[in-house]
């Protein structure tokens, strides 16, 4: 079988989390053939893969946002059909459009993508908006914030797709998009895997960034929720990693019956052998991660500061590469202004071997899915303290029918005190830290393996090609 699957903003050019995931789950079906059709930021980045690519991708097609930006008019005026403009208006409106009429404008009959957003209908939707709901806003604001929002889902979808026989984002937004455009180019069936909820996840960073004026923070949120009802709306599966994700999914509109969840798995068998470290007079804390806003190492940083006020005896090791450059800068400075000389940012190295001169390690992520770093570090009897973000409470606690015990501690995002004081206690109680590493590692080892995962995501094809199949056939 021919699969595409359809990527945002990770591999080939990122390394961990969803990449590293995604690079193994390939090499684990070696006989499927992979498509990757991925979408990044800056043309920059093309053809700059961080990973070498499995023998099983036979084709690679990349696309760049910020081409759009490129984009000019052709001078021409186009007259819109009726439910041509209407799914336009729609659009605008960011109300669930007819896609299939878009997918038919933009990538069948390739009308150019600013020939909508220069035209003088777009301008009447636009007046029409700004006197209903924004009478208090320049036109001229609302005008380029609406163009540059719309202009990068009109080049996106004018792009060629590959020919698969299946197509799977492993995101909503843009992603999503392009899965749903394969489908309808080539009569195939696409699916979705969400390792977050990208949708609440885009909404939590509107609400905080800055680069959006207040004004238009509702019209982005909506924005990234039509983008996301594309895919839910449409996909033969929808899967995500735990339950209430699950549950969220079905919130924000999927259909029970679609939905199915899929656990990580890791492979056990390259941990469970690591032996702990030798006491030696120190604890040594690992924060497996890329340094990025995300992962929230700046909280790390200030929590770990307090922490050496109360204990002498520990040091900090951040293990992973710089996924944001200004990012990393301002986290080593950071360090350095606080004074705190036991922080090591080690960069890229073996983690396997790294992993032997660990106690426990830790996550502060703001946001989260599954994450693969506490598995491994379950694996290798090492217990964890998290954020209480994503799925790491029920790692830590068991999920339903897990009565195995707590395998670390949780604490609430960008919390330091708490974060300082789950550090100490881990530190001090070192046999409840072996015991915490003992339950973690039997976790990993009933419910979390590589091969289950596979399987499961084997099986979920099977299905989505049967069932695509058996209803084509009536």
């Amino acid at each position: 079988m021919r699969i595409c699957v359809i990527l945002e903003g990770c591999y080939p050019y990122v390394t961990g989390g969803v990449s590293t995931w995604i690079h193994q789950y390939i090499k684990a079906m070696p006989e499927h053939e992979f498509v990757l059709l991925t979408i990044g930021a800056s043309s920059e980045d093309r053809g700059k893969f961080k990973y070498e690519l499995p023998g099983n991708i036979v084709e690679v097609k990349e696309i760049f946002l910020q081409d759009a930006l490129k984009l000019t008019s052709d001078g021409k005026k186009y007259k819109f059909a009726g439910r041509e403009l209407q799914a336009l208006t729609d659009f605008v409106h960011c109300k669930s459009p007819d896609w299939e009429v878009l997918f038919e404008m933009y990538n069948d009959k390739k009308i150019p993508p600013m020939s909508f957003l220069t035209s003088e209908e777009f301008l009447n939707i636009l007046i029409r908006i700004c006197e209903k709901d924004y009478p208090y806003t320049a036109f001229s604001d609302m005008f380029h914030t609406l163009r540059s929002m719309f202009l990068p889902v009109l080049y996106t979808i004018s792009q060629d797709i590959p020919k698969a026989d299946l197509y799977h984002a492993i995101a909503t937004g843009y992603s999503g998009l392009l899965a749903r455009l394969g489908s309808y180019k080539y009569h195939a069936p696409f699916m979705l895997t969400e390792h977050g909820i990208y949708t609440r996840e885009r909404e939590e960073e509107i609400i905080r960034a800055r680069w959006v004026p207040a004004a238009f923070k509702r019209f982005w949120v909506r924005f990234f929720y039509m983008l996301s009802d594309a895919i839910y709306s449409k996909a033969s599966m929808i899967t995500s990693l735990f339950d209430n994700a699950r549950k969220t999914q079905i919130e924000i509109g999927c259909s029970p019956e679609r939905c199915r969840v899929i656990t990580n798995g890791i492979h056990y068998e390259r941990f469970c052998n690591i032996p702990l470290k030798k006491a030696d007079g120190w604890v040594d804390i690992g924060a497996i991660v890329r340094l990025a806003p995300i992962k929230d190492i700046k909280t790390l940083i200030y929590s770990f500061y307090e922490l050496r006020f109360r204990m002498t005896n520990v040091r900090l090791h951040v293990i992973g590469p710089e996924d944001d450059e200004q990012y990393a800068k301002e986290c080593y400075e950071l360090a350095e202004q606080l004074g705190v000389q036991e922080i090591y940012f080690t960069g890229m190295v073996n983690v396997l071997e790294y992993m032997e001169k660990l106690d426990f390690t830790i996550l502060t992520s703001i946001s989260e899915g599954q994450p693969l770093s506490v598995l491994e570090s379950f694996a290798a009897g090492r217990p964890c303290v998290t954020t209480d973000v994503g799925c790491c409470r029920e790692l830590l606690n068991g999920m339903e029918g897990d009565e195995l015990g707590c395998a670390g501690y949780c604490v609430p995002p960008m919390d330091r005190e708490a974060l300082c004081g789950a550090m100490e206690r881990m530190c001090t109680h070192t046999e409840e830290r072996y015991q915490m590493g003992r339950i973690g590692k039997k976790r990993v080892e009933l419910y979390f393996r590589h091969n289950d995962m596979i399987r499961n995501y084997k099986n979920a094809y099977t299905e989505v090609m049967t069932n695509w199949l058996g209803s084509a056939s009536h």
